[in-house]
């Protein structure tokens, strides 16, 4: 298990397989959790500029091993967590993530890497204080993906494990796997799992649900954009009584 958060902030982070909809749906809650007045802060899968150009030349030149891409997607999370992720929850920030160490443990593992050297990799991270997994069959999330792209990345598809010549058969055979390591992490790191099947709306009402509960009776760290609007109206309420 993840050490527990012993910050003032509060993390909430998104899992699923590729086309299990957890974009569409924590982009709904970063707006609506702002438009409330909420600092929140977003961080998304292997997004840090320090290996970025690494990451990019190993997948164009098809260099990783799954032991290599493990540890480079590692380090990508870990400079995230150490200059972003770490500082905006002790400073009281709502930080959520589309995806969090829980990725590398399913990717990882589904690519044969050993599940305890994986989350050893990890282990400096905290538990979220709320997980979403979006929990969806596989035959809906290859149809999503296939009906929203044109292409299918080598390393997305599991090329590198040899599941097959063609990359669709390879990605749903990889999808498969990867999906088998997220419902086994389901119980041990307290998922909350969403029908991802549902609509967008019910969906997204649940999870406001959650996250209000998780919510009640906590501060954190006021918008700054709130914070000023009301130091503005003071200021035009005080120089409206002098007037």
């Amino acid at each position: 298990m993840l050490k527990p958060n012993p910050t003032k902030g509060k993390l909430i982070i998104v899992e699923g397989i590729d086309g299990s909809g957890k974009s569409t749906q924590i982009d709904l809650i970063y707006k609506w959790l702002v438009g409330k007045g909420k600092s929140v802060y977003f961080s998304e899968w292997n997004s840090s500029p320090l290996v970025k150009s690494t990451t990019r030349l190993g997948k164009k030149q098809r260099l990783f091993t799954p032991t290599t891409f493990s540890l480079i997607q590692a380090t990508d999370f870990a400079n995230r967590w150490e200059n972003n992720l770490l500082p905006m929850l002790k400073a009281g920030v709502i930080v959520i993530a589309d995806r969090y160490a829980f990725t590398g443990f399913a990717r990882d593992v589904a690519r044969g890497v050993d599940p305890h050297w994986v989350r050893n990799l990890y282990s400096f991270a905290y538990q979220p204080d709320l997980a979403l997994y979006f929990q969806v069959d596989i035959d809906t999330a290859v149809d999503r993906i296939l009906a929203s792209r044109a292409k299918i990345k080598y390393y997305e598809a599991g090329m590198d494990l040899g599941l097959s010549d063609k990359k669709i058969p390879s990605f749903r055979l990889f999808q498969s796997k990867v999906l088998e390591e997220y419902e086994k992490m389901a119980d041990e790191f307290n998922f909350k799992i969403i029908d991802a099947n549902q609509p967008v709306e019910k969906q997204q009402k649940e999870i406001r649900g959650l996250v209000n509960s998780m919510l009640r009776g906590w501060e954190g760290l006021p918008s700054p954009t709130l914070s000023a609007r009301r130091y503005t109206k003071k200021l035009r309420d005080a120089t409206a009584e002098k007037e």
